[in-house]
């Protein structure tokens, strides 16, 4: 494969990988937002959720969309989860703590929620990473 073959399939992959992103950060943060707010629940059971449909969606799209991958779920399941896991852990502990210490929250945005949106975006950037070189790597 030639440099340019390569470029290209590389800004392909990751231009795949924002679509499919868009699709389960609206159904993750609408769901995380929806129970936070609308029903009220605490933000580690929204946030926990939200992110737990969005990863059902991410692994299907992502295995034969994104990255047209041939790993089982027997193989790629386990290792799916434990990047969805630590991206979860990792990016939502941080967003949290760096809310509480900014205290950004407005009239209008809550920490909790600054916190939710904040922790969506790095979520984004961890996930990819991790799904692209430790998931759906067929040399991982």
């Amino acid at each position: 494969m030639n440099h340019l073959t390569l470029k290209y399939a590389t800004a392909n992959s990751f231009i795949k990988f924002l679509l499919v992103g868009t699709v389960n950060t609206t159904i993750g943060l609408s769901t995380m937002l929806f129970l936070q707010n609308g029903l009220m629940l605490p933000y580690w059971f929204s946030t926990f959720t939200g992110n737990s449909i969005g990863a059902g969606t991410s692994f299907i799209l992502n295995r034969a969309f994104t990255f047209n991958s041939n790993v089982s779920l027997r193989k790629g399941g386990p290792k799916f989860i434990a990047v969805i896991l630590a991206s979860y852990i990792l990016s939502f502990s941080l967003s949290l703590a760096v809310s509480a210490v900014l205290s950004l929250g407005t009239s209008w945005v809550s920490p909790d929620n600054f916190a939710i949106i904040l922790g969506s975006c790095i979520y984004t950037v961890t996930n990819y990473f991790g799904q692209k070189l430790f998931v759906f790597n067929s040399k991982a």
